[in-house]
């Protein structure tokens, strides 16, 4: 046994002799005696027996950038920086978008993706950011279930203020946690309270969100009574209309039960409801 392990080890110094020797013809010595781990694992690799002849890249083995230990972060392309946002949806049909704001919160977000699933619709949701890290599940719900997912801030803050840097970093950590959560970067960004100003358009751009802000309003952040709501998004339906709901924020039982009611009317009435989209993304 002792006979066959010393004749390993000089099979493997023999190998190793000869990759380096290989090396030094080729004028990549320099960098191979530098990688001794690798060194050793391509010897001991000879040793065992033959192997395909795979040209070892030195560029890219040197060029590769230092990432950490996890996944690179994808960071969007710019956009153009839009002076207003988008009130309603263009193109052909009955089209209308449904939207919630301010969760996900998990004594409501559950009823209305149970709603959404069972009535076979998508919808958008911009979610803040101090909500969405503690609810991550909900937003792996909605990928599964199709829907979009923006950003609406960590805090929900009123944008106009904020300094520069306040704003970028209410979206910068809402974007990440967006992105872990969900699997993709958002698109499209909302304004707490529909304020918006030059930073956040341009802020927006650059980490490649689109603004997006609503048709109509149901006010369920007042808590009319589910009639109204109802009522609100019934007379307001029309083609290319975004409508305005919250699954957060405070009691929302109200919103959960107006989804109930006026989504199979929506569908009745020939409406398709859908998800907003880019040309370009």
């Amino acid at each position: 046994m002792q006979k066959d392990q010393l004749l390993m080890r000089r099979r493997a110094l023999l190998a190793g002799a000869a990759v380096l020797g290989v090396a030094g013809a080729t004028g990549t010595a320099g960098w191979l005696t530098d990688d001794a781990p690798a060194r050793q694992v391509r010897a001991a690799a000879a040793a065992a027996g033959p192997q395909a002849h795979t040209p070892f890249k030195s560029s890219s083995f040197r060029l590769q950038p230092m990432t950490g230990y996890g996944a690179t972060r994808r960071v969007p392309s710019r956009i153009a920086v839009r002076h207003e946002p988008i009130l309603r949806m263009s193109g052909r049909g009955r089209r209308m978008i449904l939207t919630f704001d301010d969760g996900p919160d998990p004594r409501y977000t559950p009823d209305i993706l149970r709603t959404l699933r069972e009535y076979d619709v998508r919808a958008t949701f911009f979610v803040c950011g101090e909500m969405a890290v503690d609810n991550k599940d909900l937003l792996r719900e909605m990928a599964d279930d199709g829907h979009v997912v923006g950003n609406h801030t960590w805090t929900h803050p009123l944008l106009t203020k904020l300094s520069r840097s306040r704003i970028r970093s209410e979206m910068e950590r809402t974007c990440e946690v967006i992105e872990d959560a969900y699997g993709e970067a958002p698109l499209w960004f909302r304004a707490p309270y529909g304020a918006w100003n030059r930073a956040a358009f341009q802020l927006g751009a650059e980490l490649g969100m689109e603004p997006l802000a609503w048709t109509v309003d149901t006010t369920d952040w007042m808590t009319p009574g589910t009639r109204t709501i109802v009522d609100r998004v019934e007379s307001g339906a029309a083609p290319g209309v975004i409508v305005l709901s919250h699954d957060a924020g405070g009691d929302r039982s109200q919103s959960v039960a107006a989804l109930r009611a006026y989504l199979p009317y929506l569908l009745d009435s020939g409406y398709h409801l859908t998800v907003p989209r880019r040309k370009f993304t």
